[in-house]
């Protein structure tokens, strides 16, 4: 259970609409709720799929998702498999 204000619990979402409002919502005044909603829909997709972001190595979120995925399948093949990984790791 998270605590009442404690902002730690809620950070990630915090971050992410500051930027919605940020980079699409400021000062724009929507036709209708089902426009409004497309909109956020559209922003979603695109700040996941093609919004570069410095702090993922300059990869877009999926493809560092993609990206950790693929390390993490690796590295338990390679577990699986009996190699021991400090030699490659130091």
């Amino acid at each position: 259970m998270s605590c009442k204000g404690n902002y730690y619990y809620n950070g990630a979402m915090e971050n992410f609409f500051g930027h919605l409002k940020a980079e699409m919502y400021h000062g724009e005044h929507s036709t209708s709720v089902d426009h409004f909603t497309a909109e956020i829909a559209d922003y979603i997709h695109w700040y996941n799929t093609q919004r570069v972001q410095e702090r993922l190595e300059g990869m877009t979120p999926m493809e560092y998702r993609h990206h950790a995925l693929e390390h993490q399948a690796a590295k338990n093949l390679l577990n699986e498999s009996g190699v021991s990984l400090e030699k490659w790791t130091s």
